[in-house]
């Protein structure tokens, strides 16, 4: 089985040899191809602003830049491949030649996703696609469905989380080729694992953007984004812009067999058009998905936080109408501030009612639907109550949460031992709730490693960016002294990112392997008594939180009722019961223990649990 994506821009081989280069630069009256690094021959210009060329004697290898009126050579923006970095010559690339395994993969339906989020560099040693696949087993014996990678489009340097991206249809050349990706790809499908993409839409990174030089159409500048000029989605030329983005969605699912899409910072998307580019995304992944032989199951999550519900919703069948689920911040807020006491920054919203507003996450999706943010001084969140929990994604700790802070500390390193009870208690609360979960890479062992916020700039842009990460946290008030911020890691440093290589061996060794142990056995009580009654449309929960105890019911898509029971007290709390006890943390029928937990299920029939 091969794929290749169609798309306007970029360098596509013909089907009788050669490449036709294609460019959008409305802003350059000419365009040049050097190929090779000889002398460029002059494209023919388009209307429109496109300019083309086919070459008979370009083939997959052919390194090739575009040169601009004023003698200035660039990467093509569309670039499947370049190897010498975001500065240097892209590469054309057949993906037609790559040789797939994965011709019966159906994909998995949404409600089985069991998610674990992957920094490609810092998750193996060797920081690479192919060092990736040789710890794929681990995971799917885990009991994970699902990888996430964080973004692996081009971006500056050889280190960074892959935010700054400025190719986005290159793969990283330090991960590997884009052959190298494919077979990750192949390699988790054979598994039974879905690969899903974090892709960034909202912004191009400072370092190795050249589109400002000849398409200046591809930004607003009259808005901003909090990481440069916005793009242009709804812009006077805003067909060519969408499209670029559009195609590198599918392109994603089409070359690469990926799975689903995460789009980043969707908040940061300012786009007013009738049809939001998240929803034209949309359409345009299932379609994609629709076309492959056998259909494949295509995936779109979004990380937004306003809150959008209306991007949530389900159509009269259950189905999605745009994102199968978005990032649940709000969960994620209120079960730190429960586990660790912690209070400063986005947490501050939390602190007043955590455990009730754990509770409206874990049952409702957003615990802020409307209600005034403190933190941002005006109303937050739309109502999600009418969401399926599947339409949201749980998580204790991801890049964000553990990478935003100042030291890159997880969270099992800033609990005390009462703390560390109650952390486990949320855990099992995460693995055994409806909402999808997720865990970041190490978190099934509780690795003892930080992730640290780590990049790969020079000169200026470096001093810019270390000084404005000190700067963030003057609003802590451990960071409030200029010496304290001095002690924050440097993020170019290459010790920055040393340090949060994942150590494997790890896994072997206590109290680590207890913690492996623990996520495998409440993966498999998943698997085998919630996962199939997700199966249709679960109708979401109800919740009661009082005095540390928070009791969540949800009615399932096979009409079970599941309840969990979430004693953050200092003592066992006696309750009745209903159906079949699935788990119990520290305690079990008749009570639930101290900083426990306890799950059952409720079958339709009112027999035991399957």
């Amino acid at each position: 089985m091969t794929a290749v994506h169609e798309m306007p821009f970029g360098a596509a081989p013909l089907a009788g040899g050669g490449v036709l280069f294609r460019l959008w630069a409305p802003a350059a009256a000419r365009a040049g191809l050097e190929l090779d690094g000889t002398a460029p021959v002059a494209m023919t210009a388009l209307a429109d602003g496109w300019h083309e060329l086919a070459v008979p004697a370009a083939r997959a290898g052919t390194r090739y830049r575009f040169v601009l009126p004023d003698g200035q050579a660039v990467a093509d923006p569309a670039s499947r491949a370049n190897p010498d970095g975001v500065h240097g010559a892209s590469m054309v690339v057949d993906a037609a030649s790559f040789a797939w395994h994965d011709s019966e993969w159906p994909g998995r339906r949404w409600h089985e996703a069991v998610i674990c989020e992957v920094h490609i560099g810092t998750f193996t040693e060797a920081g690479t696609f192919a060092g990736a696949i040789e710890r794929l087993p681990e995971l799917a014996e885990t009991g994970f469905t699902a990888i996430e990678l964080m973004p692996v489009a081009q971006f500056a340097g050889q280190r960074g989380w892959g935010y700054d991206g400025v190719l986005p249809f290159a793969p990283h050349a330090a991960y590997g080729t884009p052959d190298d990706l494919r077979r990750l790809v192949d390699a988790a499908h054979a598994l039974g694992l879905m690969v899903l993409l974090d892709v960034v839409y909202n912004h191009f990174g400072p370092d190795g953007n050249y589109l400002h030089a000849y398409c200046p159409d591809f930004f607003d500048a009259s808005r901003q984004t909090p990481w440069g000029s916005a793009i242009a989605f709804n812009g006077p030329r805003a067909e060519p812009v969408r499209a670029f983005f559009v195609h590198n969605a599918c392109y994603w699912i089409n070359e690469f067999h990926i799975d689903g899409l995460r789009i980043d910072a969707v908040h940061a998307i300012q786009d007013d058009s009738p049809l939001h580019l998240c929803e034209e995304i949309a359409v345009a992944l299932r379609a994609a998905g629709a076309a492959a032989q056998p259909p494949r199951a295509v995936h779109l999550m979004l990380e937004n936080d306003d809150n959008a519900a209306w991007l949530l919703e389900r159509d009269e069948t259950g189905e999605p109408v745009a994102a199968d689920a978005q990032w649940n911040e709000d969960l994620h807020h209120a079960a730190h501030v429960l586990a660790t006491g912690q209070v400063d920054g986005y947490y501050a919203d939390y602190a007043d009612e955590p455990l009730s507003r754990l509770g409206r996450a874990l049952a409702e999706g957003f615990a802020y639907q409307g209600e005034t943010s403190t933190l941002r001084g005006k109303p937050h969140g739309e109502p999600s109550a009418q969401l399926p929990s599947v339409a949201f994604v749980a998580f204790l700790q991801n890049h964000d949460q553990v990478g935003n802070r100042a030291f890159g500390e997880r969270i099992a390193a800033l609990v005390d031992d009462a703390g560390a009870q109650r952390l486990e208690a949320l855990r099992a609360a995460l693995l055994l709730a409806p909402q999808v979960p997720l865990m970041f890479m190490g978190e099934e062992w509780d690795a003892s490693t930080p992730f640290l916020y780590f990049c790969d700039f020079h000169g200026e842009l470096a001093d810019a960016v270390r000084d404005g990460r000190r700067q963030e946290f003057t609003r802590f008030a451990a960071f409030a002294d200029a010496r304290a911020r001095a002690r924050i890691p440097d993020p170019n440093d290459t010790t920055t990112f040393a340090a949060c290589v994942l150590r494997r061996a790890e896994r072997r060794q206590a109290p680590h392997a207890a913690r492996l142990e623990a996520t495998r056995t409440l993966l498999a009580l998943r698997q085998r008594h919630l996962v199939p009654r997700l199966a249709r449309r679960s109708l979401g929960g109800t919740y009661d939180a009082d005095a540390g105890l928070l009791q969540v019911h949800w009615v399932l898509g096979d009409g079970a009722l599941w309840h969990l029971a979430l004693n953050l007290r200092d003592e066992a709390v006696s309750l009745p019961m209903a159906g079949a006890l699935v788990h119990a943390l520290r305690a079990g029928d008749a009570q639930v223990g101290a900083r426990g937990v306890r799950v059952s299920v409720e079958p339709v029939d009112g027999g035991a649990s399957s």
